[in-house]
């Protein structure tokens, strides 16, 4: 058994995850299987921006988001299961510090990243720190919005 696995007393060994979504019921003297429905789904996280194009395609070309839908108001993205919209917002809504959103990306190389994040117009929030699990990195996209970069060691 792995370490996301339990043991359960009528399948054996599963997932985790699986094990927590499934209930059992009896019906007709039968062990019937059923998957319990969430009262909410995470649909995707939102941000304001004041150019929602030049947004898509910071996230798109700096950390590899792919862009399903993209227009002057709206653009929805995905990096694997994680889905980002951008709402177009007026200037005087969109930057308020210390309220913004934090995504945090594992990236191959932290110094590359950076790089290309900065030449698409993100700055720096203090040093590239060199910690014993790997490196780690705070930037901010043009909007203001904080990404959080970890390199493992």
């Amino acid at each position: 058994m792995g370490p996301a696995q339990i043991k359960d007393p009528l399948l054996g060994p599963v997932s985790r995850y699986t094990w927590e979504l499934r209930f059992y019921r009896i019906q007709r003297g039968r062990l019937v299987e059923g998957v319990a429905m969430a009262a909410a789904t995470f649909r995707y996280l939102v941000q304001l921006h004041r150019d929602v194009p030049k947004a898509a395609r910071f996230y798109s070309e700096g950390l590899g988001f792919t862009i399903d839908v993209c227009t002057l108001r709206w653009a929805e993205l995905h990096s694997g299961p994680l889905k980002l919209a951008l709402l177009h917002s007026p200037s005087d809504h969109v930057e308020q510090k210390g309220y913004s959103s934090l995504l945090s990306f594992t990236v191959t190389d932290i110094n590359s990243t950076v790089t290309k994040l900065m030449a698409l117009g993100a700055d720096l929030d203090g040093p590239i720190k060199h910690e014993i699990h790997g490196k780690v990195a705070s930037m901010r996209c043009a909007d203001g919005h904080v990404l959080g970069l970890y390199e493992p060691a």
